[in-house]
């Protein structure tokens, strides 16, 4: 059962997704959400509070979405497969949250929330560094920072996620997973890397 600050968040997606930011009015979002003037501003003093409240609610989401594609049992191979997987599927599956969180969201507002963001980037960055350290320690995986290493599995992704998102492509995303996969595993992953399992990746 969703509660009335989940249905003016809910709204403000809607809304913000229609109208962007810019356009979007306190008015119809407490419209869509049949919430009161008093409502609304008992959870939020501003438009660009639920929008920045929205913003991390839908960054954990994805978060979570990438942080949990992978395990200790995964191989190199294995493990940016799953992370790629995860990341299109989030996307494509969740393709108005994902217009919110790369499309949308804008530095103006977000600086009341960069602390809390980058708190939620550093877990993101824990959660794939438990996969990727041991990896890294055995030479399965090329030596090079997290940072690098994100934006070798992510990046080339987003290039085609954006244009999706935007409407500049209306194709699935998805359909590049294959190349996209085989092009981060020449980025990241040593050669001849094994799969726990013992075989080749």
């Amino acid at each position: 059962m969703t509660t009335a600050r989940d249905d003016l968040l809910a709204a403000g997606l809607a809304v913000f997704d229609r109208d962007g930011f810019e356009g979007a009015t306190v008015a119809e979002i407490r419209s869509r959400a049949r919430a009161s003037n008093g409502s609304f501003f008992h959870f939020f003093a501003s438009k660009k509070e639920l929008a920045g409240t929205l913003f991390l609610e839908i960054l954990q989401s994805y978060h979570a979405a990438i942080i949990t594609s992978v395990d200790e049992g995964c191989g190199a191979r294995e493990g940016v497969t799953r992370l790629i997987r995860a990341h299109l599927d989030w996307v494509v599956t969740f393709r108005r949250e994902a217009r919110f969180l790369f499309e949308i969201s804008r530095s103006e507002w977000g600086e009341e929330v960069r602390g809390e963001q980058r708190a939620q980037n550093s877990r993101l960055a824990e959660g794939i560094e438990r996969w990727r350290a041991p990896l890294l320690a055995r030479g399965e995986l090329l030596p090079m920072s997290a940072v690098l290493f994100f934006s070798q599995i992510i990046g080339p992704a987003q290039i085609f996620c954006r244009a999706y998102l935007s409407g500049r492509d209306r194709s699935d995303p998805r359909e590049q997973m294959e190349t996209l996969i085989a092009c981060a595993i020449r980025a990241v992953v040593a050669p001849g890397a094994q799969d726990q399992a013992g075989g080749t990746s």
